[in-house]
């Protein structure tokens, strides 16, 4: 049995999990037939007498989500690189615990924060999961990961489609000036920790990600992360945008 439990909460030596194959996509079209039932059944969601436990139920799986990364590092010492890789600074984690909160407390502020963080810079882990490189779906990693980066979606998802918030303008500014903040902390700490690559802003992976096509000189590596970030928070933005000129449009006449 330990043997078992420290195979399942451990990692391989060699790669186990791959790009592009089947389990790397079911999780996907998992998470999009989830959406899918979310907006079939938003307005019985929304006049469900038991609406709010079901907001705390998502609120606790998503905390559940996000701790047990760290659970698992406490239980398992030697899977932790230390302060040069656990440091809670990363757009995905954040993510998750603003969405539980939100979902609580219905925030708008914290959708406006959560919104742009998961379609922008945790959109990138869905299209190359770096973390399971070596943690396929027979390892606890692999669940937890998948759980934690689909969750969020479900958690905005499920605001817009059930209670109808949406970002404005002053949200995609407040969203982006926090991720800077949490950019410049990232900077910082993986100057002064070495072996730190935090927000991936240091150096390419080891293992195969998106940000591989750019160059391993730092200030053009962080140039061009910032303007596709920018670009990805229009486009973020862009069908709202045009939501509200079709409706400026149909005002006006």
């Amino acid at each position: 049995m330990k043997e078992c439990l420290r195979y399942f909460f451990g990692a391989g030596t060699e790669p186990e999990f791959a790009l592009f194959t089947p389990a790397h996509f079911a999780p996907i079209v998992l998470l999009i037939g989830v959406l899918f039932l979310l907006y079939r059944y938003r307005e019985a969601l929304r006049e469900s007498p038991h609406e709010t436990k079901v907001r705390y139920v998502l609120a606790f799986i998503l905390i559940i989500c996000d701790m047990s990364y760290y659970w698992r590092l406490a239980a398992a010492p030697w899977l932790s690189g230390g302060p040069a890789e656990s440091l809670p600074i990363g757009v995905c984690g954040w993510s998750v615990v603003f969405c539980a909160f939100m979902m609580v407390g219905k925030s708008q502020r914290l959708f406006d924060i959560a919104y742009f963080w998961l379609l922008t810079g945790s959109l990138f882990a869905l299209i190359t999961p770096t973390p399971l490189t070596y943690c396929g779906p027979t390892r606890f990693r692999y669940y937890q990961f998948w759980l934690e980066h689909t969750m969020g979606y479900v958690a905005i998802f499920y605001m817009i489609f059930v209670h109808g918030l949406r970002p404005n303008r002053r949200s995609l500014v407040r969203s982006y000036c926090a991720l800077l903040a949490m950019a410049v902390l990232a900077a910082w700490v993986n100057h002064m920790i070495p072996g730190a690559n935090y927000l991936y802003m240091a150096r390419p992976e080891s293992a195969p990600s998106v940000l591989d096509i750019l160059p391993p000189n730092y200030g053009l590596r962080v140039a061009i992360i910032v303007a596709v970030i920018t670009a990805m928070f229009g486009l973020a933005y862009l069908p709202w945008y045009l939501k509200d000129r079709k409706a400026s449009a149909k005002a006006a006449k």
